[in-house]
């Protein structure tokens, strides 16, 4: 029984994933269907988690909204994500930044890594 479920969550896995970690800064392309037309948005935002692997992989964007902080859970090999695109690269030294819901402003901030 494992085997073949296994054999149907490697055909759905993406072949490119992009490289990015919690604390980045990424561009998130999803795919929104309206009634019988389909476009894509864009919600950028910091990466606060990551979490599974294999198919199940997720990981958590969140952006202030007009004062207002948003986050999504977004499925890191589902066809509904067409693309994401690092925008900056974070230093963070934690996995999970939940702590970024309670702060605003300059207390927000993550320092960027510059090569």
């Amino acid at each position: 029984m494992n085997e073949i479920i296994k054999k149907i969550e490697d055909a759905e896995l993406k072949k490119e994933v992009p490289e990015f970690r919690e604390g980045d800064t990424v561009r998130v392309h999803g795919k929104i269907k309206e009634g019988n037309r389909e476009r894509i948005q864009i919600f950028e935002g910091v990466v606060l988690k990551k979490q599974g692997g294999g198919d199940r992989a997720t990981f958590t964007v969140r952006k202030s909204s007009s004062g207002v902080g948003v986050e999504k859970t977004w499925p890191l090999h589902s066809p509904n994500v067409a693309d994401v695109e690092v925008v900056r690269k974070g230093k963070v030294r934690r996995a999970k930044l939940t702590y970024l819901r309670k702060r605003s402003g300059k207390s927000a901030k993550i320092k960027e890594v510059i090569k």
